[in-house]
């Protein structure tokens, strides 16, 4: 066994299945250069994978055919690599909290910049931006590789509706918050949603309506009622011409929903 297989090997005994060139480099005691290209070997073996320029990750033959590790086994350990704060958002979200009627295209990661999306082998990262994030209420799920820190139930019905775009329009989120409802706690989405634009609240509790789950729709009437100064389109993008208005919810209704349920 050459040097550099013995060190992955000797991460993986440890349990560590990422590492960054500068510590490869550091552990050979060869050039950048010559790590480099040991490394460039393993990655065509299929025996590691490079999500982001100078991180890379071992890749166990369980996942071979992926070419990559899965996305929720590495991304914390890249978004600590690359100082910044995160939380798993959105459809990935939605599928860790038990909405899994549709398995998303990519993991949806949010952070407080924009950032290009990634590919590793298979594996699909998206990453998308919130300034305020950092108040965003987040729980920890395990990983065999760690911690994952995923947005909130609540946090995650509310933004589904605000990145409607990124989660396949308010059709699909009509049906993923369908799915989500029984992790949703009233009190625990009142407080998030003052946190939150109030076009959101108007649109979920409209979603929320359509979908038949009126106990939580009732919860949120009041703070869109309090709050909300204008009418907003129900579809951001569409045209409001002959839209029907719903008063409850201050909402121009201009398209007809359906929700996969």
């Amino acid at each position: 066994m050459h040097r550099a297989a013995r060190y992955i090997a000797s991460l993986a005994a440890q349990g560590r299945h990422h590492f960054t060139t500068e510590e490869a480099v550091g552990a050979l005691g060869v050039s950048v250069a010559a790590a480099r290209a040991a490394l460039r070997r393993m990655k065509a073996k299929g025996e590691i994978a490079d999500p982001f320029r100078g991180f890379h990750v071992i890749v166990p033959p369980e996942y071979r055919r992926l070419g990559c590790l899965p996305a929720e086994q590495f991304v914390p350990q890249l978004m600590a690599h690359l100082a910044e704060p995160y939380y798993v958002a959105l459809l990935s979200a939605a599928e860790l909290h038990g909405a899994a009627h549709q398995r998303p295209q990519a993991f949806q990661v949010m952070s407080q910049t924009n950032r290009r999306a990634l590919a590793c082998g298979d594996v699909r990262v998206q990453f998308l931006a919130r300034k305020d994030m950092a108040h965003t209420p987040v729980v920890e799920r395990n990983t065999p590789r760690g911690h994952l820190r995923v947005s909130s139930p609540e946090a995650t019905a509310l933004e589904l509706v605000g990145y409607a775009d990124q989660c396949g329009g308010l059709d699909n989120v009509a049906t993923v918050v369908s799915e989500l409802v029984d992790r949703l706690d009233a009190s625990r989405l009142i407080v998030e949603a003052k946190r939150s634009p109030v076009v959101w609240s108007q649109r979920l509790g409209y979603l929320l309506d359509i979908t038949h789950h009126r106990a939580l729709a009732d919860a949120l009437a009041p703070h869109v009622r309090a709050r909300a100064k204008a009418a907003a389109p129900l579809v951001r993008s569409g045209s409001r011409a002959g839209a029907t208005y719903s008063e409850r919810w201050m909402l121009r209704v201009n398209a007809e929903l359906e929700p996969d349920l």
